[in-house]
């Protein structure tokens, strides 16, 4: 009877102690507050351990007053427990440190926090600068992508000018609770309403654009044209808006189709690999290649702050004989090309293995390989999910990796870089995913700002004078 009482009593300290693990918030979520403060994670790594000690001192009292032996054993493992604690929280606590950033949207600087180069411009020393947004293009305009810009207006040194139907817009800010936030920026002159018709569907024709000269993609447009705003960002139709930045502003003398340039992550998170063409021009000829590598380069040089960015054509193997005519004929030319560093074949399992800076493609490989990658992040986190341990030492373990687990998505999620670059256009142009809400809006602008910031367009427009383009 005395034995089976230890058991009895032995189990249920060591149950209280699960119990406990899985309960304690501040432990289970310490990443995430660590990203608000890591200051705030400190304290809780006093208060965690200190909660801890008063379990042990309780287990050691309840303990000693069944059995000397099984006393012990279950102090011994609740102090052994108290230490991983501790400890955990501890190294938290220092991540918490080496990690905050002053922005933690940042669309390059974090994958989501992928922290990349970007962020090392002094946003809160920079001029302000107005972006045109087109406010009825994406799937869930306007209102997400008001509240996007909202909270970039309060986050970067940037105005907006926000083009869409007003009655439309003041509607969407009153359901969302934006409307105070819209008229205090309205008055601060931080934001202006900008009157415009309907915008081009998604599943309309690019041409769209020259006949409803009215439509918001246009007016935005029309803005960077006049020089009332150095940048122009659209969630709405992507072809629309290559359309319409081609008819309005124009392409760069010896470019002969404009790119979509996307960030993917990559092992360093540091490092991201810029891919072009990922939807733009489905069918390319080798000139275009060429030509996206010089664009490439540039970006990477000025935004990256990459020295010698190293340029890699998409291709089926390494070598320089693989590949289609396409593939063949496109690395001859880059091989030949003394602008920039060519690096040679880079296979799609190299693509994010941090080996190249930059990746040409025909826009129709570029485009699939963009959408896998954006499926990657939900699909691997479920998987994970799946093979974790079941019953009580899984649910403690799932407790101490949720966050390691969030962070990995967020990595590999699109709504943290927000949008692409339409490089191979007379003016920045940030294209938003269709789906877009408020996270994306915000990576976006900061990635617009950050290309106006970079002086980007002035190196782009001295690729005119390169003997390669004027041949």
């Amino acid at each position: 009877m005395r034995e089976t009482a230890h058991k009895l009593n032995k189990s249920r300290a060591i149950r209280r102690l699960v119990i406990w693990y899985k309960k304690n918030s501040a432990v289970t979520s310490l990443v995430d507050t660590a990203a608000s403060s890591a200051a705030t994670a400190s304290n809780v790594a006093g208060n965690v351990v200190s909660g801890a000690g008063s379990v042990v001192s309780t287990a050691s009292n309840v303990a000693s007053n069944v059995a000397g032996n099984v006393a012990g054993n279950v102090v011994s493992s609740a102090e052994s427990v108290v230490n991983t604690a501790s400890s955990v929280v501890s190294n938290a606590s220092s991540l918490a440190k080496n990690t905050l950033q002053p922005l933690v949207f940042d669309p390059l600087k974090r994958l989501q926090n992928s922290d990349y180069i970007l962020g090392k411009v002094e946003d809160s020393q920079s001029k302000r600068i107005w972006i045109a947004v087109d406010g009825m293009g994406g799937d869930y305009a306007p209102g997400p992508i008001l509240e996007g810009c909202l909270e970039a207006i309060s986050r970067f040194p940037i105005n907006i000018k926000f083009v869409g139907k007003i009655e439309k817009v003041k509607n969407a800010a009153e359901k969302n609770g934006l409307l105070e936030s819209l008229d205090k920026e309205i008055e601060n002159n931080r934001l202006q309403l900008i009157d415009s018709g309907d915008p081009i569907g998604m599943n309309e024709e690019a041409t769209a654009v020259r006949k409803r000269k009215n439509s918001s993609i246009n007016v935005a447009m029309d803005l960077v044209r006049n020089n009332k705003a150095q940048a122009v960002y659209s969630a709405g139709n992507s072809g629309a808006m290559m359309a319409s930045a081609i008819f309005r502003i124009g392409r760069l003398k010896g470019i002969d189709r404009p790119a979509i340039g996307a960030l993917f992550p990559t092992r360093d998170q540091t490092r991201p690999v810029l891919v072009l063409d990922v939807g733009a021009n489905t069918d390319c000829k080798p000139t275009y290649l060429h030509q996206f590598a010089l664009l490439g380069n540039i970006y990477a040089k000025d935004v990256l702050q990459v020295k010698k960015p190293r340029i890699g054509l998409l291709n089926i193997g390494e070598e320089e004989c693989k590949g289609n005519d396409l593939s063949l004929k496109t690395f001859e030319l880059l091989s030949s090309e003394k602008n920039f560093d060519f690096a040679g074949n880079c296979e799609g399992r190299d693509v994010l293995s941090g080996s190249f800076d930059v990746v040409v493609c025909d826009g129709f490989t570029g485009n699939i390989l963009l959408k896998f990658l954006e499926s990657v992040g939900g699909v691997l986190l479920d998987i994970l999910r799946s093979e974790l341990p079941r019953g009580r030492r899984g649910k403690v373990g799932s407790a101490f990796l949720k966050s390691n687990l969030l962070r990995i998505k967020k990595r590999l999620d699109h709504a943290e870089h927000g949008g692409a670059l339409l490089l191979g256009v007379n003016g920045i142009c940030v294209i938003g995913h269709g789906s877009s809400k408020s996270l994306s809006v915000v990576s976006a602008l900061r990635l617009a700002h950050s290309a106006v910031n970079h002086n980007v367009m002035e190196n782009l427009n001295q690729l005119q004078k390169l003997q390669v383009l004027n041949s």
